[in-house]
């Protein structure tokens, strides 16, 4: 999961935990929406901790060192 669907995940679950009033028979909107909050603050992590490191880049290599041809100066 990339952090886009992390963060929409999370807005997701506090639309149906939060702002939602109407309910259904057999399930538990409320619960759903903390289930889903919870994946995608999980996913978030994940993402942070586990991906952050594939994302690392080397160092630039050095300048290369310039050397003056003596062979012509008068």
């Amino acid at each position: 999961m990339g952090m886009g669907w992390c963060i929409a995940l999370i807005a997701a679950g506090g639309i149906l935990t939060f702002a939602v009033d109407w309910h259904m028979q057999g399930i538990n909107v409320t619960l759903v929406g903390l289930i889903l909050m919870a994946a995608g603050v999980l996913g978030l992590c994940a993402y942070v901790s586990i991906f952050k490191r594939r994302r690392v880049q080397a160092p630039p290599p050095a300048a290369p060192v310039v050397e003056e041809d003596h062979r012509f100066v008068r």
